[in-house]
């Protein structure tokens, strides 16, 4: 199979180079309240339940940092994980993966995938490494699948080829049933902990005859979900041999949870999308409600409230975090890499909002927020720690970026 390389120009290349100074002038300003938030609310009588859970300090990076765009044909990219080796391995949204160099010049298609539904928000969507990638060369993936009478998220592992073109030994280990005909809210991020066990988040497939489905705990949509790598319940979930929840639950009441992450304490975070306001960062634990279709700081599309504007209930969480108006907030990371003052700090691929996110956190409270690369007007659909100690983003428009200390 021939490679598809892609060349960034010299000039091209010359303009997106840029200094955190740059940057800062370009993406953000800061609102009346101090904030980087300039608009007003959708629902301003909202409060929020504690200082700091909404429109909290801008903050503004120091560092100076370069921007480069290192390709623009990733096609629907969704998900970039590292291999081993430097390369990514970036999942498109149309159905398979590419394995792309570390320069980004060259790209290279993975054949072998089950058929995806990749109608509306789905197709493959996230992928993780095997913890024993090295020795097994397997790998874990999530996709809208066609299934009974509509499509659900699914979780499938194969084993890629020595030379990284093909995938074999494919097997659907699990399904978020039910089966429904939507084309919305899959979820869909994957995480391993330190146990080899695996998160997996799931949607509630955005309609309101599925958002009841989020509460009830005899299904697996709008929840966090603990796994083996066989897709079995992982050992001490929550809800093991409790009559009407499913074993595999680990939390519930979620909504559209297109980021998950596990911070250096190896703390399980989410980040999920709201409806008209409302998207939130979430600190999850064990066997929690996290609120949703009951409780939320959002409205309906429509303008309507939603469960009479309840934003607080005895027996939910409330989110450490939220938007109001939306960021629309997809994958995330905690930073490693080499820039100093963003250490651990939560990076928040954003689309709506077209801005990677920076969260400062202090003793799991956020302290501070940033909006970068807001200059690019991309659709950041992913963020990723690279093994070089840079920050790497792709976009829906199939852009590869990479941001590096100076």
């Amino acid at each position: 199979m021939k490679f598809n390389h892609y060349y960034v120009p010299f000039l091209s290349l010359f303009l997106v180079l840029t200094s955190c100074k740059k940057n800062n002038a370009q993406a953000q300003q800061v609102g009346k309240d101090g904030s980087v938030e300039t608009e007003k609310p959708n629902s301003p009588e909202y409060k929020p339940a504690f200082a700091g859970q909404t429109r909290i300090k801008a903050a503004k990076t120091t560092t100076p940092y370069n921007v480069e765009i290192l390709s623009k044909d990733l096609g629907k990219p969704w998900g970039i994980i590292n291999l081993p080796d430097g390369q990514f391995l970036i999942t498109d949204k149309r159905g398979h993966m590419n394995v792309v160099s570390a320069d980004g010049k060259q790209i290279s298609k993975i054949e072998g995938f089950p058929k995806v539904d990749a109608k509306g928000q789905g197709g493959m969507l996230d992928v993780a490494l095997d913890p024993d990638f090295k020795a097994n060369n397997i790998i874990y993936f999530s996709f809208s699948e066609p299934f009974g009478k509509g499509n659900l998220t699914s979780v499938a592992k194969g084993k890629l080829s020595a030379d990284l073109k093909n995938i074999s030994e494919v097997k659907v280990i699990f399904r978020a049933e039910p089966s429904y005909d939507g084309d919305k809210h899959y979820g869909s991020r994957l995480s391993f902990d330190k146990d080899g066990n695996l998160f997996v988040s799931t949607g509630e497939r955005s309609d309101k005859e599925t958002r009841v489905y989020a509460q009830r705990t005899d299904n697996f949509l709008g929840k966090i979900l603990k796994i083996t790598k066989e897709g079995k319940p992982a050992p001490g979930n929550p809800f093991i041999g409790k009559a009407g929840f499913k074993p595999e639950i680990y939390a519930y009441g979620i909504r559209n949870p297109q980021g998950m992450a596990i911070d250096p304490n190896g703390t399980l975070w989410d980040v999920e999308m709201g409806p008209r306001g409302g998207d939130e960062i979430n600190l999850i634990q064990p066997g929690k409600n996290y609120g949703w279709g009951d409780v939320t700081y959002g409205i309906e599309y429509s303008g309507d409230k939603i469960n009479n504007g309840t934003t607080q209930k005895a027996g939910t969480e409330q989110p450490v975090y939220y938007w109001d108006p939306v960021i629309s907030p997809s994958g995330v990371t905690f930073y490693t890499g080499s820039i100093e003052e963003w250490k651990g700090n939560l990076m928040i691929g954003c689309l709506s909002g077209e801005h990677i996110n920076r969260i400062v956190m202090k003793d799991n409270k956020v302290i501070g927020e940033e909006r970068l690369l807001a200059d690019q007007k991309e659709r950041f659909r992913d963020v990723l720690n690279g093994s070089d100690g840079n920050l790497y983003a792709v976009t829906d428009s199939g852009k590869l970026y990479k941001v590096s200390k100076k």
